[in-house]
């Protein structure tokens, strides 16, 4: 299965395969200690809302308090430093989103690989990358943004949550697909800041997982071109696709998920994916994470470790053909 060709229909499936553990595995672990989830952006990106959404249900779950700790800067590679260095007991976790595949397609020197220092412990969810922009660019459809961009290549000002993060590479594929077209990547420390200076119109556009900003196009304060999503969110039906208006066939599904510290005991990381597992499957959280525009997955480390590997090759090849690197 092609990380590109990640559907809603194929998580459904690989979700109702999935198994629920005893509630002993679940009370297993010393409850009275908190479990510290490592967000590697600012708040107010996609990561954290997804974050904020199952913190309550899975606190509820595990019996154990959730903090959420944002650590962001360098595409996600701070955090991913402090989660990694810390000790691999089970009461530290990376949440983890499809630019770890990319830091790993494009490496820097020195610094953290996701594949040596974490083992995958659950697919969380799946959402669209979004194409916003603000009511006062002339900007009304994806049309009108490809347009733009191949009248004059470069003059566009695309904000993107750091070079080389995956809605960069995303948007590089979209480019590519809708005809070689060309922006000027404009690099944020996340998806929070990226909104803010769309909304005040400092930039023309910006490519962000779909929930980061999907409560401002529903205020009316950004406009949401499209999706790259092969089907529209449930929740935001009249947004559509690029497959359907400016790129035939064109798909890049955005993943996050939690990863564990190599070393993490096997029974910490059963007990938290069977916790995480409950809290998808809850009619209540579905509903939520469908209104922002994600959908539970549920996937577990094995096969989240399968998608992680196509998605690597996939960045990879974007990034060569683009001429991208982590220095850029």
């Amino acid at each position: 299965m092609s990380a590109s060709i990640v559907t809603r229909r194929r998580f459904a499936a690989l979700l109702s395969g999935a198994t629920v553990m005893s509630p002993y595995v679940l009370r297993a672990q010393d409850a009275s200690r908190p479990l510290r989830i490592v967000v590697p952006w600012p708040a107010g990106g996609g990561v954290d809302t997804f974050a904020r959404v199952v913190q309550a249900p899975l606190s509820a779950q595990l019996g154990q308090t959730i903090l959420i700790d944002n650590i962001g800067g360098g595409s996600g590679r701070v955090g991913t430093q402090t989660a990694a260095r810390a000790q691999p007991d089970g009461y530290t976790v990376l949440l983890a989103n499809d630019t770890f595949a990319a830091t790993e397609a494009l490496p820097l020197p020195g610094t953290v690989s996701v594949r040596a220092s974490f083992a995958p412990v659950t697919l969380a969810a799946s959402a669209p990358q979004g194409v916003f922009t603000h009511p006062r660019s002339g900007l009304k459809t994806l049309a009108d943004y490809v347009a733009a961009a191949k009248a004059k290549p470069g003059a566009l000002n695309v904000g993107i949550p750091g070079i080389a993060s995956s809605q960069h590479l995303t948007s590089e594929l979209l480019l590519r697909a809708a005809g070689n077209a060309t922006v000027a990547h404009i690099p944020y420390r996340g998806g929070g800041p990226l909104i803010q200076d769309l909304i005040a119109g400092n930039i023309d556009a910006g490519v962000v997982t779909f929930a980061a900003a999907a409560q401002q196009a529903a205020a009316g304060q950004l406009i949401a071109l499209g999706v790259t999503t092969a089907e529209r969110p449930v929740a935001f039906p009249t947004v559509p696709t690029a497959t359907e208006t400016v790129a035939p066939g064109f798909v890049q599904t955005t993943w996050m998920g939690i990863l564990a510290p190599k070393g993490t005991p096997e029974p910490a990381r059963t007990r938290l994916h069977t916790a995480l597992l409950a809290v998808l499957k809850d009619p209540a959280v579905i509903e939520r994470l469908q209104t922002l525009g994600f959908d539970a997955v549920g996937l577990d480390g094995a096969g989240f470790a399968k998608l992680f590997e196509q998605t690597i090759t996939t960045f990879a090849g974007i990034a060569a053909e683009r001429g991208i690197n982590a220095e850029s």
